[in-house]
């Protein structure tokens, strides 16, 4: 299949549409995490329908001092890789096409949400994003538009935009691509060094920790569960040799910390340890989040949270994030 390389919204307009566009949005530089995107789309549009990439390394979102000017930018190598997945196009506009009276007077406010966590180390991100989405909506025009899990905050920023706004296209979430050593594929980690790639491993580490920690929480409170709670039963129990094990359970699954707290904990101990390492991994947010609002949640919460951490190896600033579920939702 030959897949279309166009620069400009007519060329993309002019094209026949037969069944459903999905779309998926980069910034270049692609890689497998892109590529799975891509292959989701086009289970998306089916045989009959068109998967749009685009490419465009937007200004908007990135603030004084990052890396707007070193940020990788390999078209040639982007649209190989588009077309081994099954795109059918990729839209590589200029800045001039996108925002062609320059920077927009008129933005995209990502609002409280959007001041957390992200939004608190890089200000104006997300109204850059969210603004760069919406135009990129409008000029592809799809059914529907996959985004990575990895950015769990920029996807949960795009899909309240989209309710809030009333788009008629549907978001799709696509699971985080991982090496197999854990490290979360990013077009960040060209920057890494073999060193520095060797403490990154610690963003995923300490994901992995307080995953595993949770697990363990929530096998331990459901053996509580199964535990007798009459006399008559627990002598039951006693006779195998089990009451032991369920006072155990009972001991382990109730002490402090639990729940999030101690999530949080097996996570950061890992980066502390990290932090220690040369080069060392100069963290900047650890979080157990709501993925509602990006809020921080409590002991007592029950359903679907995010533990998200951003984090420098050298000059290189990195985030992952892995989805966990509490109490009565599990």
């Amino acid at each position: 299949m030959t897949t279309a390389l166009l620069s400009t919204a007519e060329e993309l307009h002019a094209r026949v549409r037969r069944g459903r566009r999905a779309v998926v949005m980069t910034m270049g530089a692609l890689h497998e995490g892109h590529a799975t995107l891509i292959r989701a789309a086009r289970g998306i549009a089916g045989p009959d329908g068109e998967v749009v990439v685009t490419v465009f390394v937007n200004p908007l979102q990135f603030g004084a001092g990052e890396d707007l000017d070193r940020y990788p930018r390999t078209l040639d190598a982007d649209l190989e890789l588009a077309g081994r997945a099954g795109a059918d196009a990729v839209f590589a506009p200029s800045v001039d096409e996108v925002y062609p009276g320059g920077e927009p007077q008129v933005r995209v406010s990502a609002g409280p949400m959007g001041e957390r966590l992200e939004g608190a180390s890089r200000p104006g991100h997300f109204d850059g994003m969210l603004t760069v989405v919406a135009k990129l909506l409008h000029l592809t025009r799809p059914d529907a538009a996959l985004f990575g899990q990895k950015d769990a905050q920029q996807l949960a920023l795009i899909r309240r935009m989209v309710r809030d706004l009333n788009f008629g296209v549907e978001i799709v979430a696509v699971p985080t691509v991982r090496e197999e050593d854990g490290l979360a594929l990013s077009s960040r980690n060209r920057y890494l060094s073999p060193d520095e790639r060797r403490t990154a491993l610690a963003l995923s580490g300490a994901l992995f920790a307080g995953r595993d920690r949770h697990a363990a929480q929530e096998a331990l409170r459901a053996r509580a569960r199964e535990v007798p709670s009459t006399h008559a039963r627990a002598e039951a129990l006693s006779a195998i040799g089990e009451s032991r094990a369920a006072a155990d359970a009972h001991a382990v699954a109730t002490a402090a910390p639990g729940g999030p707290a101690a999530v949080r904990a097996a996570a950061r101990q890992v980066l502390d340890e990290a932090a220690r390492l040369d080069p060392p991994l100069r963290l900047d947010y650890l979080a157990l989040v709501d993925p509602a609002d990006f809020t921080e949640i409590g002991d007592d919460f029950t359903g679907e949270a995010v533990l998200a951490v951003a984090a420098r190896v050298g000059s290189t600033r990195l985030i992952d994030n892995i989805p966990l579920t509490f109490g009565a939702a599990s």
